[in-house]
């Protein structure tokens, strides 16, 4: 429901509160209604992209036409890229580490890498290493590597996972400390990556049979002569694979088995996860921009950049767990929208700038910036409704009256109260701000979330002309640094 006054609640209790977004010295209806014509569309546009894949424009690196498939990826259908088949397979080799494996090591860099972490940080959180085999329902530790390339914490890793095998010996507990090295590239050349990766393997396999070692690697399913020189690699040293499918770009695959992967290696719900992106497709299918969270999203910010100078974005959950979300945001945003033509070529150096902050942190180290600063920013919270542990504060010094007058309130109405302050002492200074509301911390409303901002790009793609699923920026460092990684070597 929607009173379009600043507040969009969807059936499931996700709520979007624009309130300090839109009105009266914010985003207008006059701005709206004089982007009417393309706002339509870009409904439009979207929808066709859902129902055929097709994007007006987008072609892939290689200059080829390319269809974009992540709008498919909540509907687990015979045939699509997340099919039945598949996700029980996931959920199968989820099952076979439990109680197994003792550790898993995640190799991968931006959409191989952030997605997964928002996954791990949402459901197991910092403790989950420190935990027992019991404590964690069977399922194996979790590191991430490869994500950018560092040879101390590289090393202290390898001398950290041969520790703990080491401290299972001495416990005697029999048979060898299994380790498991999840790589995941889609040609299988990704330099941070895969060179992290060998150093890791190579060391690992130097401590057999204190070790023992395992990979998957999660690449480009095409055989025979597409084959990437990962799947090749897999092939010949009989490694298990799961795909990194076509048409879903690296910063849209915490959908796919590129993301689910993790999902199951930590025993997360992938059934709640995708049925929460669905929801949220399904929410977002109305040519109504006051019913459709993902378009409203979109065209409020677009607005706020075009027509206000609003073109940084400050996103700013109210939840330590979530800082990861913010950074795979700046991904998907960044990548998605910086870009330097519009879709007729002409240079239009388009682009919001995504900056990463969290809660009652950032309150006491960016937000002076937000408060006093240039006005060129949209702040957007997001918010927990209800959390799972919410303590009481004691009244542990009563002598201490300054610490006694918060005593009995739980930490969540605390963090409230922060949010909400920190909220209306922007909005007061005419500065712009919205919040995402979660009813709980869970994979559902993980997945209503993720989709809803994945969406809000391709929409905004459409607002500002541009292409929001290539990213040809990218190619311009690789093209300087192959060679002169060959000249080094040399």
């Amino acid at each position: 429901m929607s009173d379009k006054k600043g507040y969009l609640k969807l059936n499931s209790g996700f709520v979007f509160d624009y309130e300090n977004l839109y009105g009266e010295g914010k985003v207008t209806d006059a701005d709206i209604e004089a982007l009417a014509d393309r706002i339509r569309l870009a409904h439009r546009a979207v929808e066709h992209m859902r129902a055929t894949g097709e994007v007006r424009g987008h072609l892939s690196k290689d200059g080829e036409p390319e269809r974009v498939l992540f709008s498919q990826l909540p509907y687990v259908q015979e045939g699509h890229l997340n099919s039945p088949a598949s996700i029980r397979r996931l959920k199968d080799f989820g099952e076979s580490l439990r109680y197994k494996v003792d550790t898993v090591v995640s190799f991968g860099i931006g959409g191989s890498f952030l997605g997964n972490k928002v996954f791990f940080d949402m459901h197991c959180g910092e403790f989950w290493n420190s935990q027992s085999q019991q404590e964690r329902n069977g399922y194996p530790k979790l590191y991430f590597n490869g994500n950018n390339i560092d040879a101390r914490r590289t090393s202290e890793m390898i001398a950290h996972l041969v520790t703990d095998a080491k401290i299972k010996k001495a416990h005697g507990q029999t048979g060898p400390y299994k380790v498991m090295l999840i790589v995941m590239s889609k040609s299988g050349g990704t330099l941070d990556t895969m060179s992290t990766f060998m150093v890791v393997y190579e060391a690992l396999k130097q401590q057999e049979p204190l070790i023992e070692l395992e990979v998957v690697a999660v690449t480009d399913p095409a055989g025979g002569e597409k084959a990437t020189l990962l799947k090749r690699l897999a092939d010949e040293q009989g490694w298990n694979t799961f795909s990194v499918p076509d048409g879903v770009g690296g910063r849209f695959s915490i959908f796919s088995e590129v993301g689910l992967v993790t999902a199951a290696c930590i025993g997360l719900d992938i059934d709640a996860f995708l049925a929460g992106a669905r929801d949220m497709d399904e929410a977002c299918r109305t040519p109504d921009i006051w019913q459709n969270p993902a378009m409203l999203n979109s065209v409020l910010k677009y607005l706020a950049a075009a027509n206000h100078g609003r073109d940084i974005e400050v996103f700013m959950p109210y939840a330590d767990y979530l800082k990861s979300l913010a950074e795979w945001y700046v991904q998907l945003l960044a990548e998605s929208l910086g870009k330097r033509y519009d879709r007729e070529g002409r240079e239009v150096f388009y682009g919001r700038t995504p900056i990463v902050a969290v809660g009652t942190t950032d309150m006491h180290a960016q937000t002076q910036q937000h408060q006093e600063g240039k006005k060129d920013k949209v702040v957007q919270f997001v918010k927990i409704a209800k959390w799972d542990h919410d303590p009481v504060i004691p009244d542990g010094f009563p002598s201490a009256k300054k610490l006694s007058e918060i005593s009995g309130l739980r930490l969540s109405q605390a963090l409230e109260v922060a949010l909400e302050s920190n909220a209306e002492a922007l909005i007061s200074e005419g500065r712009f701000n919205a919040t995402f509301v979660l009813p709980q911390l869970n994979a559902y409303h993980l997945g209503e979330l993720l989709y809803l901002m994945a969406l809000s790009v391709a929409y905004e793609g459409e607002l500002a002309n541009v292409d929001g699923f290539d990213q040809p920026g990218v190619e311009a460092y690789k093209r300087i640094m192959g060679p002169r990684l060959k000249a080094l070597k040399g």
